[in-house]
């Protein structure tokens, strides 16, 4: 029995029909494919009018299957699928042809547009033909989470699951969870107190019932799909009995060895061997860093193991793994700072006064290694005039094309803080000014009342080779005034280098583990820039904060929430959905080469080893088709793109060659 088949042509307003005639298409397609019982073309399809006339037509004409040509299947193909299953069609019966991306946008010769787009439209019809109906399948949820990374974005994904009932398991890195933020001096453009907005959320995190901790922790390997993952924690040995110890800090006074502190206080202040990051940590749990303590290099002291008044020192503690089940997975695993040593005509690490923004940051913290006193690296001198140069490492095609989003916002406050605290001068050598959220534009007027100097110019270099006697015993920015087009020079005592957020070292390993990508770039990849921008195309697996790309303190927040009510959405339901387009393998054909698990890249083919062949894990399939097309023994088929289907499409999409093909056989 033939099948019927409508066809319906969008204009998308003048998107499409700008560069198509799509009532021109819709009347060849009419007349000229085979099966077609309905052709038609309207403004809006994806609108509920355009979608009503679908479901009419499926009604009043008997359609079996349905082709729409009109924008991106990943904007739209779900819309399309609920109007045909409204009307009682099978929605894996209905197919899309993307002729707003595939050809009017990237075509200005309307006719050419238009025979494009009977092609594509030619080939969505044969191929609809050969679809099969499918139907989609749930697993259970399980209501736990995790969420890697304990900065804002993942306490406040945290808190929102933990605050609904339902139990987290919170992995960080650090022996402490605040991430960055719990470094930073003020916010802007409030200028609160980061740390008295951040400690309140660190505290209630440590001390909530429905949230495990696993600090000084990293992920080790990801199974499964969504609702039911089950992740492996590598808990790092502290050496100190988590159980036992009461915090009193004793062990940290008495310890006889002092390093200097390269991560929390960025290499300006010191710490001890066995320490805990900073006074408000959580858990307030020491770690001991065997690198530098005496005992594990020399064997000797045992200082912090005579002092405890728990007997908590463990010098014999190991690495522990814990296995969890949990339904769905968070990513907040933050970012690093550039490299600023990778310029080096900016003098950082060479010249003493040249300082990072993380190193600003705790420099002008009451809590940091001068109490929050700006002075030079001797200790004492006071600067007089001090430079800040934006887009260090961003917006530079060499290093990171992408803006780093609050870099001018953070120069504004760091003068601020240095006109507040200091009598200096203060200069800003910026590319473009930024300040494009809420109430920043006014923070910058504020800036420019204070007396800040803005200098439109990227900076050439940082020297301290004078040429004047003024220049002395100076750090001399050279820069070009762009406003002015002129080249100068200025003689500061300090220089803040506001360096690039980038992607964490390991971003794309964990991006591996969990079963997503990473741009060109490194941060992790969402499933749709703006209509879904903290899920990705794995299922179950959401981003929140600045892994997913630079962003500033309120919107990491709102990411952060926003993966949790999605998580929240799925664990109420109960159950989730799975698409029912994917792999399958016939056992019978399986040779069991393991070619494919290696292929697959969302680890979604598993082994049995007692069969001897592979088998498709359906809820964690994509059906991307690497797999079929890997496979030397062709026992790999993939729904919706089996080989009949895509020959079809490849005789539809040749139409107008056809008859000369034919009539050139007939010669023979």
């Amino acid at each position: 029995m033939a099948e019927k088949v409508g066809i319906y042509v969008c204009h998308c307003g003048s998107n499409i029909a700008g560069t198509v005639d799509c009532e021109e298409v819709a009347r060849w397609a009419g007349q000229n494919i085979r099966d077609v019982a309905v052709a038609r073309d309207y403004k809006f399809m994806c609108s509920s009018l355009g979608q009503q006339l679908i479901e009419d037509d499926i009604k009043k004409e008997g359609l079996t299957r349905v082709v729409v040509a009109a924008c991106s299947p990943h904007l739209h193909e779900k819309t399309f699928r609920r109007a045909c299953q409204n009307a009682g069609l099978n929605p894996y019966l209905c197919h899309m042809t993307n002729v707003r991306e595939h050809v009017s946008w990237v075509n200005n010769d309307k006719k050419a547009g238009t025979e494009k787009v009977k092609s594509l439209v030619s080939a969505a019809a044969e191929r609809v033909k050969h679809q099969q109906p499918l139907e989609p399948f749930f697993v259970k949820v399980n209501p736990a989470t995790l969420v890697i990374g304990g900065g804002i974005a993942g306490l406040q994904a945290t808190l929102e699951l933990a605050d609904a009932g339902y139990p987290v398991y919170l992995v960080e890195r650090e022996p402490s969870i605040g991430g960055h933020m719990a470094q930073f001096d003020k916010t802007f453009p409030t200028l609160d107190c980061s740390a008295c907005i951040l400690t309140p959320k660190m505290s209630e995190v440590g001390q909530h019932e429905n949230v495990t901790m696993f600090t000084y922790s990293e992920l080790e390997e990801v199974s499964g799909s969504v609702g039911s993952f089950k992740v492996k924690i590598r808990k790092r040995a502290r050496y100190v009995d988590y159980d036992k110890c009461t915090g009193c800090g004793i062990c940290v006074e008495k310890c006889p060895r002092k390093v200097v502190d390269d991560d929390f206080e960025a290499g300006l202040g010191y710490r001890k061997a066995i320490y805990t990051p900073f006074p408000q940590a959580v858990p307030r749990v020491p770690v001991i860093d065997t690198a530098n303590c005496t005992y594990f290099q020399s064997g000797k002291c045992k200082v912090c193991s005579k002092v405890c008044p728990t007997d908590a020192v463990r010098y014999d503690q190991q690495d522990e793994i814990v296995e969890l089940e949990v339904g769905n997975i968070v990513l907040a695993t933050g970012w690093k700072l550039f490299d600023c040593k990778r310029l080096p005509n900016y003098g950082f690490g060479r010249l003493a006064n040249v300082y990072t923004n993380l190193e600003f940051e705790r420099l002008c913290n009451a809590a940091g290694p001068t109490n929050g006193k700006i002075v030079l690296r001797d200790g004492k001198t006071e600067p007089q005039r001090v430079a800040i140069i934006h887009c260090v490492g961003s917006r530079d095609s060499r290093y990171n094309s992408f803006c780093s989003a609050v870099c001018c916002m953070a120069a504004m406050k760091f003068g601020h803080l240095v006109l507040e605290k200091t009598n200096a001068e203060v200069y800003s050598f910026y590319i473009d000014m930024r300040p494009n959220q809420k109430d920043y534009e006014e923070f910058y007027q504020r800036l420019l009342e204070e007396g800040m100097h803005f200098v439109r110019g990227r900076v050439a270099e940082v020297t301290d080779a004078a040429r004047r006697p003024e220049e002395q015993g100076k750090l001399i920015v050279q820069y070009e005034d762009t406003l002015l087009g002129e080249q100068k020079r200025l003689p500061v005592d300090m220089v803040i280098l506001m360096g690039a957020m980038e992607p964490q070292a390991d971003a794309k390993e964990m991006g591996l583990k969990c079963g997503i990508s990473c741009s060109m770039a490194g941060w992790f990849t969402e499933r749709h820039p703006k209509l879904d921008p903290v899920a990705t195309m794995t299922d179950g697996v959401f981003v929140a904060g600045v892994c997913q790309g630079p962003k500033d303190i309120p919107a990491a927040v709102a990411q952060g929430a926003a993966a949790a009510a999605r998580i929240s959405g799925m664990i109420t339901n109960g159950k989730v959905m799975i698409e029912p387009i994917v792999a399958s393998i016939d056992e019978e054909s399986c040779s069991g080469c393991r070619v494919c698990n290696n292929m697959c890249p969302y680890n979604a083919i598993e082994f049995d080893e007692t069969k001897n062949v592979s088998r498709v894990i359906t809820a964690m399939c994509k059906g991307c088709g690497t797999c079929v097309a890997a496979c030397p023994c062709d026992a790999i088929s993939g729904a919706h793109f089996k080989n009949e289907q895509i020959y079809a499409e490849i005789e539809g999409i040749l139409w107008d060659a056809q008859p000369a093909a034919a009539a050139t056989e007939g010669g023979r």
